[in-house]
């Protein structure tokens, strides 16, 4: 996956669109046309070929307009990122019962975010953060809450929420490379790794990188891949919790979520 990222569109222009202050009516002769339909349709478009292949004409191809027709509803297409990137959010913490411990609530909040990176993979290359979309507030609202009660302050709060988030955001990228890479080669981790692995032990004697032989060998017997994407995130996530667990319970028990 390409490292560059898509910069977002006019500030002032895209929060309207967003929080919906500004929006056209569909003209008598394009009914079905819409920002929410223009949104709906682009981010098929970034899911299917990348968010380098979207542009405002291919949008308008497979609704079946005029490029010019869509300009009436998205100025552009740094604006048209923008609203993909909120409508992304949208639902991804459904309403319902909440997991009573802290714990188990941040656990279901990284692997939201992860699957929420791995359905959408072009969102690791737009440019998030800045505009805060009606999706996006209502995201970290609910993020927020799962923390809350605990003793924790305002700014720990925040950093633990990014915390989470930026470690689900990371691994995503790391699972969405090791994909895009058996894309391009045709084949698995492990696929790859059977065929090549000869020449390279052919290179290299065990000896001399005895830890390294032993370990990624034991790893590869383990989960057929040298990247398991899956064990990776769901370890890396449990000694994130672990650390957040040693500042929880530094706070008073009587603030403690029990």
């Amino acid at each position: 996956m390409s490292t560059q990222h898509t910069t977002s569109g006019d500030p002032a222009r895209s929060l309207a669109l967003l929080w919906r202050t500004q929006e056209p009516t569909s003209r008598r002769n394009k009914p079905n046309l819409s920002v929410d339909r223009i949104v709906s349709v682009a981010s098929e478009l970034a899911d299917a070929d990348g968010l380098a292949a979207l542009s405002m004409r291919k949008v308008a191809e497979r609704l079946g307009v005029g490029t010019m027709s869509l300009y009436t509803y998205v100025p552009g297409r740094g604006e048209l990122v923008d609203l993909m990137l909120d409508a992304a959010y949208a639902g991804l913490h459904p309403g319902g019962e909440r997991h009573d411990d802290w714990r188990d609530r941040l656990h279901a909040i990284a692997h939201a975010n992860w699957r929420l990176f791995l359905r959408h993979p072009w969102m690791l290359q737009a440019s998030r953060g800045r505009l805060l979309g009606p999706h996006l507030v209502a995201k970290y609202e609910y993020e927020l809450a799962a923390v809350d009660g605990l003793g924790l302050t305002d700014d720990e709060m925040d950093s633990t929420v990014s915390l989470v988030n930026s470690y689900a955001e990371g691994a995503a990228g790391q699972a969405v490379a090791v994909s895009e890479t058996e894309r391009a080669s045709g084949m698995t981790d492990g696929q790859w790794w059977r065929t090549h692995g000869p020449v390279l032990a052919s290179l290299v004697r065990d000896s001399d990188y005895p830890i390294a032989s032993r370990v990624g060998s034991s790893v590869g017997r383990e989960h057929q891949a040298v990247y398991p994407a899956g064990h990776a995130f769901a370890f890396g996530l449990e000694r994130i919790l672990d650390g957040v667990q040693v500042l929880v319970d530094s706070r008073a028990p009587s603030t403690r979520d029990t």
